[in-house]
């Protein structure tokens, strides 16, 4: 028996058009020299793909129902909420790698990019996955469960990309430089091409988001099991994302409470989908309950404020710790 989905042919390509064309606009007009991205024009791009959002979701709602409109709006909050998790790492990375602040936007574009293609893919499979063997669906809810848990221990850890396997093994076979070279992934210096630390930090970007879509894409399975409501809550979810980095960068760290929050949003759709047999939780019930878990987290970290934390080393500590540096190997 096949999963039914909204999305026909014509749906697919138009919105595949349509993402292609925002990316096109921003990454060969709006932002074609790399620049300091200046917090008034990231919160007007914030609000432009919340709307963008929102009036797809009224789209939804009057050519397939209220419930297929409520499907989506879930799933884009909670796509949206656990994508929060990768605006502290984005701040750890740049810091610790002391990336040029004109040059985090290159990074954050091209990282999106990528972990939409990735994204695509893990759905896609996910999608041939449940249809064939349905049982996976409480090994998802397993595993949303534990990690919600796990969070919930290590929260007050620090987060270390850097540590990536991927990462790891990549910076070991491609050979490298330790300096910047503008807003370029790669040069060549005799005969010989070269990885900037830009470019590794794009690699630590696209391994870290592997990572947590291991984490979102069972979540919004848990919400819809209709692949275009999946698909196009996540594009919207992670299209914003750059947007909402530069908005709060310099306030992240107030919202101290906020992964406990995220954490237990993902017990809460983990735990739901291990209890589908038993009892189906209302689309309405899931979506006020992730509103009000995000929400509450995030007022009680304003209510309970804590001293800002000192900021993380600049390029005299990682940079010169982790990169490999050419000359000395020639």
């Amino acid at each position: 028996m096949g999963i039914e989905s909204i999305g026909t042919p014509i749906l697919w390509i138009g919105f595949t058009a349509f993402v292609l064309a925002m990316l096109a606009l921003d990454l060969g007009v709006i932002h074609r020299r790399a620049q300091t991205v200046q917090v008034v024009e990231a919160l007007l791009w914030s609000a432009v793909w919340i709307l963008f959002a929102l009036l797809f979701n009224v789209g939804v709602y009057f050519w397939f129902g209220s419930e297929r409109a409520l499907e989506f709006l879930t799933g884009y909050i909670v796509e949206k909420s656990l994508s929060v998790d990768n605006l502290f790492v984005f701040s750890v990375l740049f810091s610790s790698f002391a990336v040029p602040a004109a040059l985090q936007h290159r990074v954050l574009l091209w990282g999106i990019i990528g972990a939409l293609a990735m994204r695509a893919i893990l759905i896609v499979v996910g999608t041939a996955l449940l249809q064939q063997f349905h049982w996976l669906a409480y090994v998802f809810g397993a595993m949303l469960v534990l990690t919600g848990i796990r969070l919930l221990v290590q929260r007050g850890s620090e987060p270390h990309p850097e540590r990536n396997p991927l990462f790891r093994l990549f910076r070991r076979i491609v050979p490298s430089i330790g300096d910047y070279r503008g807003s370029r992934f790669f040069v060549v210096e005799a005969g010989r091409r070269y990885a900037t630390p830009l470019f590794l930090v794009l690699v630590a970007v696209e391994a870290t988001d592997l990572v947590f879509a291991l984490d979102s894409i069972p979540a919004i399975f848990a919400i819809t099991a209709d692949p275009f409501i999946v698909f196009t809550s996540n594009v919207f979810a992670m299209l914003g994302l750059r947007a909402l980095y530069f908005a709060l960068a310099d306030m992240l760290w107030r919202f101290h409470h906020l992964k406990v929050g995220l954490a237990l949003v993902l017990v809460f759709v983990g735990a739901k989908m291990l209890a589908a047999p038993v009892y189906q939780v209302p689309i309405a019930v899931s979506l006020a309950v992730t509103a009000a878990l995000i929400g509450g987290s995030a007022a009680a970290s304003l209510l309970r404020p804590q001293p800002r934390p000192p900021r993380a080393r600049e390029v005299r500590g990682l940079v010169h710790e982790v990169l490999p540096l050419a000359r000395r190997r020639a």
